[in-house]
Formats: structure tokens, C-alpha cells, sequence
């Protein structure tokens, strides 16, 4: 396994990019998930996309584990929400492509998601609280959307730019 390097704002253009299905998930597709992995645990974070690594395919892990906790991966390739409740949840979510940001961002409380798991195969997840949030913030990457995309258009104006200045002094 290797470290991948994590794209972050101000590279608007990769992280806005819609990313496309893969045909299957073979021995390329499990590489992929196991680089991310072990970069997503590194970083330290709980899910990543692949678009955020580079890879405008539909595929992410997530892992909710707590540090002492063993290790619980979910392998997901093109996700698709089939269900949302009405019900919202608030989360202080954060994005290992914005880091050291994190906002309030309100979500369904409660989704159904059909995904190929890691063998390939059709599976679904009902999920609800953080995986719920988690889950929705991943896909939303795989469309091109970012977190901030569901806070106003000042405060995300606002994140835009701090990452703009921070690149022009070399600070990324």
C-alpha cells in the first residue's frame, strides 16, 4: 500500500470534477481502495473519495472507528442514494481536501445507499447519524460538490479565498 497525495482548495477544478462509474471492481480498483485507505487513516480522516486523490472514479471508503477501536472499512463503488429521510441532522462536518475548516452543515438524517462492495457485488446500506453524514459528504464528492457548497455563499466565499491567499505565500 501507498500513501496518496490528497488534493485540496484552491484546486477547484479536480475536486469540482463529476467522477464516472467503474465497469468492476477488480485487482486495480482494489488497490485504489487499500492506497486510500491507508491514506485516509494517515491524514488522519474518516472517508475518502477517490476524485480526492485524483481519480475521477466513483469509489470511497469510510471508516468510523475511534483510535483505540478495531479497524471497520467500508469499500463503496458507484454509490447511488435511493432513499432520504425527511428528517435532518446537523453535523460539524469537515474535508480533508479543506483542511483544519470544519461548519454546521444540515443533511437527511437517515439515507439508503446501492453500491458495489468490495467483491464486486450489489449490496445496500441504511444508514443513519454520522455514516448517514459521512456517506452524503463522499457521494457529494464523487458529483463534483463540496461541503461548503451547504453553508452560505459568504462563509464559503470567505474558505475559497483564505486557501487562494494561502497558495499565492507558498503556505500550501
Amino acid at each position: 500500500m501507498s500513501l496518496l497525495p490528497i488534493i485540496t482548495l484552491p484546486d477547484e477544478k479536480t475536486l469540482r470534477e463529476v467522477s464516472r462509474p467503474v465497469g468492476s471492481v477488480d485487482s486495480h480498483v482494489k488497490k485504489l481502495w487499500d492506497d486510500m485507505l491507508e491514506t485516509m487513516y494517515r491524514a488522519p480522516g474518516i472517508g475518502l473519495a477517490a476524485i480526492q486523490v485524483g481519480v475521477p472514479q466513483r469509489l470511497l471508503v469510510i471508516d468510523l472507528a475511534k483510535e483505540n477501536e478495531p479497524k471497520t472499512p467500508l469499500f463503496v463503488a458507484n454509490p447511488e442514494i435511493v432513499w432520504a429521510s425527511e428528517a435532518q441532522s446537523d453535523y460539524e462536518e469537515g474535508c480533508l481536501s479543506i483542511p483544519e475548516y470544519y461548519e454546521m452543515v444540515s443533511r437527511p438524517a437517515e439515507i439508503k445507499v446501492r453500491y458495489l462492495n468490495r467483491e464486486g457485488e450489489p449490496s445496500e446500506i441504511h444508514a443513519a447519524g454520522l455514516m448517514a453524514t459521512c456517506l452524503q459528504h463522499e457521494i457529494d464528492h464523487l458529483n463534483g460538490v463540496l461541503f461548503i457548497d451547504h453553508i452560505s455563499r459568504l462563509k464559503r466565499e470567505r474558505v475559497i479565498k483564505k486557501f487562494q491567499k494561502a497558495q499565492k505565500l507558498g503556505k500550501l
